[in-house]
């Protein structure tokens, strides 16, 4: 059975940062890509960051290019997504998901492609 458990949420200040970590078991956790997204209030989920198996290029969402950075340990397992000048408007859940199939050298940014998801962690940035 696939597990994913995100840490790493808590309640920041805007511009400070935060790291979030996703540990996999129940799979081979290295030849899948893994993605984060986040739902705030009222809104639908989203896509934030995803990363491939490897030698691929990782894609981000607009709105947090340039602060957010997705990696992963695939020795170690954990995904993390290091996220800095943090805005009140990036509060939400943030979620960890695993694509269906592996070896993609691709990231996706569509939840669909995803076929394992994490409880959620809370990400709160005050103002």
């Amino acid at each position: 059975q696939v597990q994913l458990v995100e840490s790493g949420g808590g309640l920041v200040q805007a511009g400070g940062s935060l790291r979030l970590s996703c540990a996999a078991s129940g799979r081979t956790f290295s030849i899948y890509a893994m993605g984060w997204f986040r739902q705030a209030p009222e809104k639908e989920r989203e896509f934030v960051a995803a990363i491939p198996t490897s030698g691929g290029s990782t894609n981000y969402a607009d709105t947090v290019k340039g602060r957010f950075t997705i990696s992963r340990d695939n020795a170690k397992n954990p995904v993390y997504l290091q996220m800095n000048s943090l805005k009140p408007e990036d509060t939400a859940v943030y979620y960890c998901a695993m694509q269906g199939i592996p070896y993609s050298l691709h990231a996706p940014r569509t939840q669909n492609e995803y076929a394992y998801w994490g409880q959620g962690t809370q990400v709160t940035v005050s103002s």
